[in-house]
């Protein structure tokens, strides 16, 4: 049971780096553009919010098959492919 816990941590964790270096590179794209433009630059709480929430539930989906995969093999057989 432990590896497929690691193994959906790990997925999870992966997912949330993801999620927060794509809002950076977003908002940085918006100041920029906006800082060009002679805009205001404005980005929603609730935007950022939302998009770490489904990186972490899209991380979480694409763990899940892994870890339940790695937790029916028994302790030896893990070892083994490690």
């Amino acid at each position: 049971m432990h590896i497929g816990v690691q193994l959906l941590g790990e997925s999870v964790l992966l997912s949330l780096m993801g999620g927060v270096a794509g809002i950076a590179l977003g908002a940085g794209a918006t100041a920029v553009y906006a800082s060009t433009q002679g805009w205001i630059v404005v980005v929603p709480v609730l935007s950022v919010v939302g998009a770490v929430a489904i990186a972490l539930a899209l991380g979480a989906l694409a763990g899940v098959y892994p870890a339940v995969r790695a937790a029916r093999l028994a302790p030896a057989a893990a070892l083994r492919s490690v």
